[in-house]
């Protein structure tokens, strides 16, 4: 037993439960509740608070002068059009993944193990998708003319263009994020309305009151909350696939070399939940161990997860391999051949191999072994190296086809400034911010969700003493 009189979690085998037993609907509501109505807040969320702020504040710096001097201040030239806004777009969508994936997917699929990361994994990707969404408007220059890009009836009537994929991408994200929002909120209803109940402040109390609408926990309120959560969840899993597909035809619809390839979709979408799972991985590790959820979340969903990533690795190792053997297929004297040649030998190679080692070399030769998949900070490391990777990979992609062009005398190296550090920094800082403060006033984990898992574990106990 721990210090707190939860039992400590088992090692990972073929007849782990998803829940560590011994907890009752008292022990789960309690240990949950608590990080957000009775515990004193730690030291370390303030320091964690305190360096998403800071980052924060320098986006709003960066931004600001942005659109006081324009675009120019990035390292973007002729001929690479497309730098970091573009690159870094990519990435936070495909972090965005992994929650929907978890919280729809493996719902329908009934996979009991996702109940215990589901919550903070769709949170996940809400602040993914903010952050992601912020990199095209900021790239259009006038970001105050975003409307251009909706279906408006202007009086001049000159409509978006629909035969482009970037005007695709607007119906796609947003769409993406409206779904996720209303899958999120619909699942947090019934846990609003515990704190409700639960909370002695009376403005927390009127808070959480408006927000879970109503709850009372009635058997009507219960059939009406499970219909909409399936629907929803039916209407989420086709966006998992078509959100990244939509993406990746900004590059595949283009005549680019390194661009213009029929497997840039499949190869997006796992490349997507491969980092999107790594952020996962790399939120949970230390949620668990900051607030003592060892008993929650176990060694069990941690070696799931890491089988994912092994296989959704293994997807993108594929991609790596056909995009190279179709570059050189296609014979000596091709653009693409000489694309794949500048990409491994050119001025950009040192990228393109770490990008090789940090998704493929270091992932899949150590998450084979149950003993790593075990390892808490072995695992915390491998995610760590897999977001690098695939930051790199979408790197490589955007800055490799387009700093060569056609033309010899259109070549040109793209060098990003320090405001495109900035931008990028100041998003990462945003998005543990929204994070932090996410875990400070809502239930990182549904409470319903594992009082749901303790019941039917002890109704297998049970079963087993007749």
């Amino acid at each position: 037993m721990g210090a707190d009189g939860l039992q400590n979690t088992p090692p990972v085998g073929p007849k782990v439960p998803v829940l560590a037993p011994g907890h009752t609907y008292a022990t789960i509501t309690d240990k949950i509740s608590a990080i957000v109505l009775t515990q004193k807040t730690k030291r370390g969320w303030w320091a964690g608070l305190l360096v998403g702020v800071s980052l924060l504040g320098i986006l709003h710096i960066a931004i600001g002068y942005l659109l006081t001097v324009g675009v120019g201040i990035w390292g973007i030239n002729i001929p690479v059009g497309w730098g970091f806004a573009i690159v870094n777009f990519v990435w936070w969508i495909g972090i965005g993944h992994a929650g929907t994936l978890i919280s729809a997917f493996l719902l329908l699929m009934r996979q009991e193990w996702r109940q215990s990361i589901n919550r903070f994994a769709e949170a996940m990707t809400l602040f993914a998708v903010a952050c992601a969404g912020m990199f095209p408007l900021l790239h259009m220059g006038r970001p105050w003319v975003f409307y251009w890009m909706m279906p408006y009836p202007d009086t001049m009537g000159t409509w978006p263009q629909f035969r482009s994929p970037l005007v695709w991408d607007v119906f796609a994200v947003s769409t993406y994020g409206t779904i996720s929002l209303l899958f999120w909120f619909v699942g947090l209803i019934p846990d609003l309305a515990t704190l409700r109940d639960r909370t002695k402040n009376a403005v927390s109390r009127f808070i959480y009151g408006g927000l879970a609408m109503g709850w009372r926990g009635s058997a009507k309120h219960w059939h009406r909350y499970e219909m909409a959560y399936l629907l929803l969840a039916g209407l989420a899993t086709p966006l998992v696939v078509s959100v990244h597909t939509v993406v990746s035809f900004d590059f595949t619809l283009g005549v680019i070399p390194g661009w213009h390839s029929t497997i840039f979709p499949p190869y997006f979408v796992a490349g997507a939940i491969y980092s999107g799972f790594a952020m996962v991985v790399t939120l949970a590790i230390p949620l668990r161990k900051f607030y003592g959820l060892e008993d929650f979340l176990t060694l069990h969903h941690l070696d799931n997860m890491a089988k994912i990533l092994l296989a959704t690795g293994l997807i993108v190792a594929y991609g790596y391999t056909m995009e190279t053997f179709m570059a050189f297929f296609s014979g000596p004297k091709t653009y693409d051949h000489y694309m794949m040649l500048n990409r491994m030998t050119g001025p950009y190679a040192p990228m393109y191999w770490s990008l090789i080692l940090c998704n493929i070399a270091i992932p899949l030769t150590t998450l084979w072994f149950a003993k790593i998949r075990q390892n808490v900070a072995a695992l915390f490391v491998i995610s760590l190296v897999i977001q690098v990777g695939m930051w790199l990979e979408r790197f490589i992609i955007v800055i490799t086809s387009l700093h060569r062009d056609f033309m010899p005398s259109s070549w040109a190296m793209y060098y990003p400034t320090k405001w495109d550090w900035a931008v990028y920094a100041g998003t990462i800082g945003l998005f543990f911010t929204l994070f932090l403060l996410f875990i400070r006033f809502l239930p990182a984990l549904s409470i319903f969700e594992m009082r749901g898992l303790a019941h039917e574990l002890k109704e297998k106990e049970g079963g087993g003493k007749h």
